[in-house]
């Protein structure tokens, strides 16, 4: 059975349109993950570790028949392939994909949890998921519902004229 989910994906070292449209088309070469939408792309202040540049961030919605760890493990290929180095907790990176929302599932392993523990913090998450999520009965009820319990809504704005396919 195929489900819907929600990946964040940001880059914020070298080319980052390049980062963000190669992990792209790495996902749509899956044969077992289809991607359903692409939000427009969000320049986006460092979270966490501020001495950094400023990233570019984008949510991708995908259908997928695969486990959620089996998913995972092809999120960190896509990274791996991007040249992705896990120096430093939130430090800089050429490319980082979250799962952030997987409908309503629940999912805590000692790998992974779902939905991400942080996306109701980060505005980088939440603008281009509430973008796409259109009306999801599921996900846009949870991002509505986090945008709205934020206190600062500033840090991310869109990129005109980018769009990643």
């Amino acid at each position: 059975m195929s489900e819907q989910v929600y990946l964040s994906i940001g880059s914020n070292i070298g080319d980052r349109i390049v980062n963000l449209t190669q992990a792209v088309k790495l996902l749509q070469e899956n044969t077992s993950v289809k991607i359903q939408a692409v939000s427009s792309v969000y320049e986006t202040q460092p979270w966490g570790n501020l001495d950094q540049a400023n990233f570019y961030n984008i949510a991708v919605s995908i259908t997928t028949t695969l486990t959620p760890q089996r998913l995972l493990d092809v999120l960190h290929d896509i990274e791996q392939a991007g040249h992705r180095r896990r120096l430093q907790h939130w430090g800089p990176r050429t490319i980082d994909l979250d799962i952030v929302y997987w409908g309503n599932r629940q999912i805590n392993t000692a790998t992974l949890t779902v939905p991400h523990p942080h996306a109701h913090e980060r505005n980088f998450v939440l603008l281009p998921v509430q973008e796409i999520a259109g009306d999801d009965p599921q996900v846009k009820p949870q991002v509505d519902a986090a945008w709205q319990k934020r206190q600062i809504q500033v840090g991310s704005k869109k990129v005109e004229g980018v769009t990643i396919v």
